[in-house]
């Protein structure tokens, strides 16, 4: 009877207060949480147990409500490397062990199925992204930018900068539709200095707008074209979902994919090649757990991130970039490092680019300069946090205590 009644309180204050909660602190602190996936976790383990009702506790019920349990230990040990010191993920694996031993639910068997992602439906202007977007939601789509230049510097979708000391190939978006990857080489001359050599973009195959498509550049090659030859590409009632225009064959070259609202300008300043991006937020968080690499959502990893060196106003640099960057912004950060790092005013080309990219594909010319670095939490953030985690913890103790 203690039991039965247990599984009736469980079925509505435990589901809604907690996932209230957590959407609470999620809403406040998405960024912060970017990399930990524990929110993900929590709201799939909400939605597997809604549908069960009054049947939790039961043969039957508790059957899918040990899988969804099952489920829900999955999501959290995937999620565990990036979840290091997170409150909200230590607490939530300390509650499943808890009510899979309240529930005696094996560790190992089934696991819920995860619910089919709502499709939208396939209208005649599918693929023309932003008149669908608007006839479907009412208003234009937000827009990102995402900037990668220099030694190079990363300007994510967030509006974070981050100076990298990554080598090699490292994606830079990855998600349902775009995948894009850009690799670092070393520069020549015995500088302790890395530069964009190549960049990849890969359109993948969607709907009937497009086949998968690819692009390709290196360093003193920036074809206006794709891999194939073409400059445009997937046909429909007369338009092109994909097309290649260039301002400076061999040096620059902008991609318009209007399938996913999406423009890519691949350009080449001096001895390194840079990246801008400006994609609906929409398709840039079309992504698995699996695509958790991504410098352009998430920037460089924390093992691999450079501070600025300082320079004094009067040095070679310090004049020669303020000349070029007035505004003394992240831009002007990034020329300084560039210029000191290499020891050749030539690279502070690339800084200029960028700031010039970013304000062709910013509307809000508010945002386009970075005055200071961009800052992951906020107090109020953190205390909101802090009191979610504990109503959490109170929340989960009672449900044990109840159930003993």
């Amino acid at each position: 009877m203690g039991k039965q009644a247990c599984s009736s309180y469980t079925e509505l204050p435990w589901k809604h207060s907690i996932f209230v909660a957590l959407l609470l602190s999620h809403l406040c602190c998405l960024q912060v949480w970017a990399q930990c996936k524990i929110l993900k976790c929590n709201s799939e383990f909400v939605a597997a147990t809604l549908d069960l009702g009054s049947g939790v506790g039961r043969e039957g019920g508790n059957a899918g409500y040990c899988s969804a349990l099952r489920s829900y230990a999955h999501c959290t040990r995937r999620t565990a490397r990036a979840c290091r010191g997170d409150l909200a993920y230590h607490s939530a694996v300390q509650g499943i062990e808890d009510l899979l031993m309240q529930h005696s639910c094996p560790k190992t068997g089934p696991t819920a199925q995860p619910r089919p992602q709502p499709q939208p439906p396939v209208s005649r202007d599918v693929c023309f992204y932003e008149k669908s977007y608007l006839q479907r939601e009412g208003q234009a789509p937000e827009y990102l930018h995402c900037g990668v230049f220099g030694d190079p510097h990363v300007r994510t979708f967030h509006d974070e900068f981050q100076t990298c000391a990554v080598q090699g190939a490292w994606p830079l978006i990855d998600n349902e539709y775009l995948y894009v990857q850009a690799t670092s080489a070393a520069m020549p001359g015995g500088v302790s200095a890395t530069a964009l050599t190549k960049i990849t973009i890969i359109f993948k195959n969607w709907r009937e707008c497009i086949e998968q498509q690819i692009y390709h550049a290196e360093l003193d090659n920036v074809p206006p074209a794709f891999v194939d030859g073409s400059i445009t590409s997937g046909e429909r009632r007369g338009h092109h979902s994909l097309q290649v225009s260039t301002e400076a064959p061999g040096r620059h070259a902008q991609i318009n994919a209007t399938h996913i609202g999406t423009t890519l300008v691949v350009r080449q300043s001096g001895r390194s090649l840079s990246l801008s991006v400006r994609a609906p937020r929409a398709i840039v968080d079309t992504f698995s757990p699996e695509q958790d690499l991504q410098l352009c959502k998430w920037g460089c990893p924390a093992s691999q991130r450079l501070e600025h060196p300082q320079a004094q106003p009067g040095t070679t640099a310090y004049v020669h970039c303020a000349s070029l960057l007035p505004a003394k912004d992240m831009y002007f950060q990034a020329c300084l490092f560039d210029v000191l790092t290499t020891g050749d005013v030539n690279f502070s080309a690339s800084a200029v680019a960028a700031l010039q990219d970013a304000r062709s594909m910013i509307a809000d010319a508010g945002r386009v300069q970075l005055l200071s670095a961009a800052v992951t939490s906020h107090p109020s953030c953190a205390m909101l946090t802090l009191l979610m985690m504990a109503l959490t913890n109170v929340i989960l103790t009672f449900l044990v205590e109840r159930c003993v």
